[in-house]
């Protein structure tokens, strides 16, 4: 089924203002995968799952080998990376729900929207918002957003042929869905309206910023039982599964079929984009970032142990070792970043803002950050984070979970909220996997590091931990 969403005013313009200063800004499609683990792409590792769109990313420009999601979880991950803060200073820290549709609202802070769009770029988010439920003040047009189609509520985006979708402000009823029917599969409505958005935004002679949140691959693990589907059940093992409670995801008759055709649908978007960008004449002027929110989930069937979706990494979501946390990340911009390279320098999604605000010569964005700018280790330059700089997270669910990387140092603390964390402490250089706690052979380490993991958490009154960490 065929939808077409008129834009808001607010789109339709003549020539940029940044034309007009002869200033030309690069467009930016950001890719934001759901649940995509650090082994689930070719170029990562992948043995199983062909990915050909998105590892072509990577030949065309730079592979991060050490960068990591905002969090665990979804909300608070998102919220790092459009906010530029981490889990120690954002105000989501975790899924917390408004009923009866959304999550708690963001903080009205700058983000990464309000940066593009005060430049005179048209800004879109396309797929699963989750940051303010609707008329909650925080919907993606409150923060910085002309354009948004898709899922106001993360818990919603969780099937995939819902009854409703969001355009801006305004609910779009799909009937044709009711009753658990499955007529029209919403990440295909989602990815027309974005590349709309893109023709519109062109043919104006307007840059833009498409944010595509794609809920692919997170559980349910449903789909069209079209092409993809029927060619991974010809290549992997069959795995059928029964869903067990009345609330879970449901059932499906095989989840690696499933999970595998899922993926791949991904890589055909990320295809898709590329080849409407190719289309429309603005490749070589369009910088293409794509990630993922956090580890791979092991709900609705998924099983990353079979696909060895952490590829060498310990944990999947809500875990906060590598597996849990560390996601790929790719950047391509022809002319800016070369074909082909490797980065190792640690990295998160809080980096992003003063990358964009660097980029875009607005430095007032950067006034309250946690990150520091890739835009000089993207060009080749000197100019690039530390690598010993200190990255924090924390997780407020199962107990309570912070973890601090520093140079190959990685110190977690689990049962935060017991007022005595259990701690451990792994060296990454040698033990990528996380396999061997040494926190009793390095005691002035440990010490260190959970003193800089206290400096970095600002108590939150709306996910306090039940005991801060001594």
């Amino acid at each position: 089924m065929t939808r077409t969403i008129a834009l808001p005013l607010c789109l339709i313009g003549s020539i940029s203002p940044l034309l007009a200063e002869g200033g030309e800004r690069p467009n930016v499609i950001f890719i934001l995968a759901d649940d995509l683990g650090y082994g689930d792409i070719g170029c990562y590792g992948q043995k199983i799952i062909e990915t050909p769109h998105i590892d072509a990313l990577a030949d065309r420009g730079m592979r991060f080998t050490d960068f990591y999601a905002g969090c665990t979880v979804s909300a608070p991950s998102r919220a790092s990376l459009m906010t530029g803060l981490h889990t120690g200073h954002t105000k989501i820290r975790g899924n917390k729900e408004i009923k009866p549709e959304g999550q708690m609202p963001m903080a009205d802070v700058p983000t990464l929207a309000t940066l593009f769009r005060s430049v005179g770029y048209a800004t879109g988010l396309f797929g699963k918002w989750g940051l303010g439920a609707p008329a909650s003040g925080a919907e993606p047009q409150d923060r910085g957003f002309d354009r948004f189609y898709g899922y106001n509520c993360q818990r919603i985006s969780h099937h995939y042929y819902p009854e409703h979708l969001w355009a801006d402000r305004s609910r779009v009823t799909l009937p044709e869905n009711s009753g658990k029917r499955q007529s029209t599969y919403a990440p295909d409505l989602i990815q027309q309206d974005a590349k709309y958005f893109i023709r519109q935004s062109v043919h104006r002679g307007k840059p833009f910023m498409a944010m595509m949140t794609y809920t692919l691959p997170h559980a349910e693990l449903n789909l069209p039982h079209r092409g993809l589907y029927q060619y991974y059940r010809g290549k992997v093992e069959p795995r059928p599964w029964q869903s067990q409670y009345k609330h879970d995801y449901p059932s499906t008759p095989d989840a690696h079929a499933s999970f595998a055709a899922m993926v791949g649908q991904l890589d055909l978007y990320v295809g898709e984009l590329v080849q409407e960008l190719r289309a429309l004449g603005v490749e070589e002027n369009t910088l293409i970032v794509f990630t993922s929110d956090n580890g791979p989930h092991r709900e609705g069937g998924a099983n990353p142990e079979y696909f060895d979706s952490n590829g060498p990494l310990r944990g999947a979501k809500r875990d906060l070792y590598e597996g849990g946390i560390r996601v790929p990340m790719i950047a391509t911009w022809p002319g800016q970043i070369k074909p082909k390279t490797e980065a190792n320098t640690p990295a998160a999604f809080w980096d992003f803002l003063p990358t964009f605000a660097e980029m875009l010569k607005q430095p007032q964005f950067v006034e309250r950050t946690d990150g520091s700018s890739l835009l000089g280790l993207w060009q080749g330059g000197t100019s690039r984070p530390s690598p010993t700089r200190p990255l924090y997270w924390e997780f407020h669910e199962e107990g309570g979970k912070m973890a601090i990387r520093q140079g190959v140092w990685k110190l977690i603390a689990l049962q935060v909220n017991s007022g005595q964390p259990q701690y451990e402490l792994y060296r990454l250089d040698s033990d990528l996997g996380e396999h061997n706690n040494v926190a009793h052979k390095h005691p002035k380490v440990v010490r260190r590091l959970s003193k800089l993991m206290q400096q970095m958490h600002q108590p939150s009154a709306e996910f306090p931990f039940k005991s801060e960490v001594k």
